[in-house]
Parts: C-alpha cells; sequence; structure tokens
C-alpha cells in the first residue's frame, strides 16, 4: 500500500490513528478544534484538550478518512451496504464505504472507509 505507518494517540479507551498518506490537509480537524490537532506543533494530536465525545465528532467530520478512531470495548460502524460518493466544488471526489480501486500499474487495493480522490491532478499520492 504505503509505506507510512498510521500513527496513533490514546487516551484511555480512546485511541486516535492519523493516517498520513490519506490527508488532503483540509483544515477541518484544527480548524474545528484546535485544542486537540494543533496546526505546525509537536505532536500534533494532544487528547488532553478535549473531551472524548467532541474529539469523535470532529474524526467524524474528516473528509479523507485519515483520521479515524477506536473505543474499547465499542464496535466501530462498518461500510459494507453503501457507497456512497460526494463531490467537492473544486475539490476532490470523497467516497465513503468499500471500494476497490485499480491503479494505472493494475495493482488493486480494497479500501473501506472514507478516501478523497483528487480530480486536478496535483496530488503527490495519486490517485487520492
Amino acid at each position: 500500500m504505503h509505506k507510512f505507518k498510521v500513527k496513533t494517540y490514546e487516551k484511555g479507551p480512546l485511541k486516535v490513528h492519523w493516517d498520513m498518506p490519506k490527508c488532503i490537509h483540509s483544515e477541518k480537524c484544527w480548524r474545528g478544534l484546535g485544542e486537540v490537532f494543533r496546526y505546525n506543533e509537536r505532536p500534533w494530536i494532544t487528547l488532553d484538550g478535549e473531551t472524548q465525545e467532541r474529539i469523535v465528532s470532529q474524526i467524524k467530520q474528516c473528509p479523507s478518512g485519515a483520521l479515524s478512531y477506536t473505543l474499547e470495548g465499542e464496535e466501530q460502524p462498518s461500510n459494507t451496504d453503501t457507497m456512497e460518493i460526494n463531490v467537492l466544488q473544486n475539490g476532490p471526489l470523497i467516497l465513503s464505504g468499500k471500494c476497490s480501486v485499480t491503479l494505472p500499474d493494475g495493482s488493486k487495493e480494497d479500501r473501506d472507509g472514507t478516501m478523497a480522490l483528487c480530480r486536478c491532478g496535483a496530488s503527490a499520492n495519486k490517485p487520492y
């Protein structure tokens, strides 16, 4: 898939996962919850800044699916039945659900969740 690891940040039963190559830098995370998602700081995610509920709510707004979470003892919803595609004006296609992506070299990647597909061709991580 890609050579970057998913980074995980933990606080109690909450684990926040960031898959950097999937990130489209929409800025929704740090503009919406700057106490947790701290632009230009390291570590850039600090879970002490807000409640678990507000963090989870903000993660659910991530358009690319680069941010996700798991809660100990809670099963995460699966997008198995429906594929949803949202076209952002002057932006990427946002896909939610299960799909198979065929890359230019013929290899396939099975995806489940949210991803952004570039429409302009400027992405460094095409087609995402």
